[in-house]
């Protein structure tokens, strides 16, 4: 087992390193923050500043200085017990115990040798500290220049003690100065002074940039995977070119490797991502098992632009049987998107090409190829009205389907009159919607037509008043709104049921919903609507204009039955005929913030929809979020979920985090995440452990039969010798199921 192990040492670290060092750890105070050196400033351009207490010529070229020996120039200082310089050679000789201090270092040394004229210096018996970079160290002997040092029969380490927690010693040690990396050679590594590690050949970052070589390795085992071992490799290619390679060994399932390409031009930047499993141990009836990703956004031209975003897998279950940062697991289709954009002076115009990759027993979705938008970038202004014109043309396609291609024409001029002003404000339109159809396939004996065209207007009325008046409510010196709103929204019937679904679902219904001009996305279905609604929006600012309170709530009153949600259903949608929505915000402390929101069908007396979060924030990453969502029909099924989110900081070195989420349906916990994290200066650990509910698209999985992988991950970083930890809180407690949403008023 050691013979196994030291081989693989070998092939570690014998390559180079890269990671970004901690430049200025918070944890380290002054420790690694030496004073910066500077030279005299009144000393003159190449003139040499010399004090000492006796003085002996040697001839016209040299002199030797002895007790208290002060010498600088704009290069270095020096202070030691005697000194010889030979002006005629550049050279100088001092003893000590002496001090040598320059841009770069600041060395205790015994004896100095310096070529003043080619700036080479070698001190004998050195105790040195980087001050530029983090660093610090002894050797035999340092040898300094302008582009490194040199250091023999050495040590370094990056943590502030004397006695520190990981040290380097090593044959030869060279620090480059320009190029922010050391490189070492017959090195041991000794943790908390104990020989752990021969390494033959090492490099590592004395400072933030990039350099080729091995990442931290991640180590994780679970009940899915067995025993996970990530060895990450990073390739820095060019300045704007680097790549990442990731063999993944999973004992259950056999090695992946993962790799990850980045580019940036002056006119492109993107991402490919590869994933390929020849062989899955765990699903032997399947081939190959790979993911490709690819996205990438380009400025053409000062008037084009080009994005596409695409993930292909080779299977339905890839996604949940392997996880890949590309993809939710939990999802059940991949986008795959190309947009043209032409930004013209007077039309902006959108040439895309879309196709979704349907995962598991879902209905399957149409290609758009090409879908086409146009629409004026500025209105065209007459008789008092604002004129807009829009429209698209699509092409869809999927052979599996009813319908198996369709191509749709649709445009749709808008004549509107708008004031605004401080007190209030008025918007009305009128649309005319004209949308013709060409669809193909075995449409004999169905509701589907081979032709059709649906012209049909719309008219929206919309109107705000904003009241104002000072409070103190709450808090002191406050200021309070109010922002009573109604909408007129009317759109004729037409029979739609001879027209295909081809991008059309319904929308969220939430407090802004309501005053949405369309219940459904797209085009295929435009809801008859003869209807008004009301709400109105209150807030509270504080003296210095932050909101700290805000409620709304709203809905809708359809003037005839026929307008109803439950007479226009369609593809088995539940609908609601009178739908009230209303969400609120307190955040009545800098680190409390409180949200909630609530959908309900007055009309059924049943509630739709429900969240409720409460935040906490403080410093030092401390967090602490509940929450709670119900939902009465997600895909048949009634989610009743609360969840905890926490961050507890034990002091400066310690921190504890933790999630939580159970259904109160089932009565059983979906996820259960929990880690306890050491770090100091030099060095970090983490242990984390994760019980979560599984997926699989292959199956239906009924509520009483759910699968869950429990798994524990261990990570630990040398700071300064090729890891940073870079800690973020936020980031941890996202890698779930369940994401952490930073609270209200926070960047999110």
């Amino acid at each position: 087992m050691s013979k196994a192990w030291g081989v693989i040492a070998t092939v570690i670290f014998s390559t180079n390193a890269i990671a970004e060092s901690e430049f200025t750890p918070k944890l380290c105070g002054q420790h690694l923050q030496p004073l910066a050196w500077q030279p005299l400033s009144s000393l003159p351009n190449n003139a040499i500043d010399i004090q000492a207490d006796d003085v002996e010529m040697q001839g016209k070229d040299s002199a030797e200085f002895s007790g208290n020996v002060v010498i600088n120039t704009h290069k270095m200082s020096l202070f030691a017990s005697s000194a010889l310089i030979d002006k005629k050679q550049g050279l100088l000789n001092a003893t000590g115990p002496l001090r040598y201090q320059d841009l770069f270092s600041d060395v205790n040394a015994n004896a100095l040798y310096a070529d003043l004229d080619n700036t080479e210096i070698s001190l004998l018996g050195a105790d040195y500290q980087l001050t530029q970079q983090l660093g610090h160290g002894g050797a035999e002997k340092l040898s300094a220049s302008q582009s490194k040092i040199s250091l023999i029969n050495s040590s370094f380490t990056t943590c502030p003690a004397q006695q520190p927690f990981w040290e380097l010693e090593a044959d030869s040690i060279t620090l480059s100065k320009y190029e922010g990396w050391g490189e070492t050679r017959n090195a041991v590594l000794k943790i908390l002074n104990t020989p752990v590690l021969y390494i033959p050949y090492f490099t590592f970052p004395i400072d933030d940039r990039r350099k080729s070589g091995l990442l931290m390795p991640k180590i994780a085992p679970s009940s899915r995977y067995g025993l996970e071992i990530v060895l990450p490799y990073y390739w820095n290619i060019a300045p704007n070119f680097d790549a990442t390679l990731s063999p993944r060994y999973m004992s259950n399932q056999g090695v992946q490797l993962n790799s990850e390409f980045r580019y940036l031009t002056e006119q492109h930047t993107g991402q490919l991502g590869i994933e390929f499993l020849e062989k899955d141990d765990s699903e032997p009836q399947l081939d190959e098992r790979y993911l490709v990703h690819w996205n990438q956004q380009s400025y053409l031209s000062d008037n084009w632009r080009l994005r596409f975003d695409i993930t292909n897998v080779s299977d339905d279950n890839y996604l949940t049987d392997l996880t890949s940062e590309y993809a939710n697991e939990t999802g059940t289709q991949l986008d795959r998107t190309a947009v043209l954009s032409y930004l013209g002076e007077h039309w902006l115009t959108d040439i895309k090409l879309q196709n979704f990759e349907v995962l598991g027993d879902h209905t399957e979705s149409y290609a758009a190829l090409p879908q086409i938008t146009w629409r004026n970038r500025e209105a065209y202004n007459a008789l008092g009205l604002d004129f807009n014109l829009q429209g698209e043309f699509s092409y869809f396609s999927n052979s599996e389907l009813l319908i198996e291609e369709a191509s749709r024409f649709h445009i749709e001029p808008k004549a509107s009159f708008s004031i605004n002003n401080t007190a209030w404000s008025l918007l009305s339109e009128v649309s005319l919607l004209h949308t013709r159809y060409e669809q193909k396939g075995d449409l004999q004996n169905t509701v589907y037509n081979f032709d059709v065209s649906r012209t049909m207007p719309k008219v929206r009325i919309h109107g705000q008043l904003n009241f104002e008046r000072d409070t103190q409510l709450f808090l002191l010196n406050g200021t309070q709104t109010l922002e009573p709103q109604v909408q007129y929204l009317y759109t004729p019937e037409r029979n739609q049921e001879n027209i295909g679904l081809f991008d059309t679902t319904k929308m969220q219904d939430d407090f802004y919903g309501l005053f949405r001009e369309q219940r459904f996305s797209g085009v295929d279905r435009i809801a008859q609507a003869n209807q008004i609604t009301l709400g109105a929006t209150t807030r509270i600012f504080d003296d210095r204009n932050q909101e700290r309170f805000n409620f709304s709530a709203g809905q809708i009153i359809y003037l005839e039955d026929g307008v109803k949600p439950s007479a226009q259903s369609f593809d088995n949608q539940t609908n609601y005929n009178a739908l009230f929505a209303a969400q609120t915000m307190i955040h009545w402390h800098r680190r409390w913030y409180f949200s909630a929101g609530i959908q309900y069908d007055a009309d059924a007396k049943e509630l739709i929809e429900s969240h409720t979060t409460l935040d906490y924030k403080g410093d030092n990453n401390k967090l602490v979020q509940l929450n709670h969502r119900y939902a009465s029909d997600v895909s048949g099924y009634e989610i009743d979920q609360v969840g905890l989110f926490s961050s507890l900081p034990i002091n400066d070195n310690w921190q504890m985090i933790a999630s939580y989420h159970r259904d109160l349906t089932t009565g059983r916990s979906v996820e259960v995440f929990a880690g306890v994290r050491y770090e100091s200066c030099c060095w970090a650990i983490q242990l984390t452990g994760k019980r979560q509910i599984e997926t699989d698209l292959n199956r239906t999985i009924h509520q009483d039969d759910a699968q869950f992988d429990s798994s524990i991950g261990i990570s630990f970083v040398l700071k300064g010798l090729g890891g940073k930890s870079n800690y973020d809180i936020e980031q941890v407690l996202q890698q779930g199921l369940f994401s952490y949403r930073r609270p209200y008023f926070l960047n999110n």
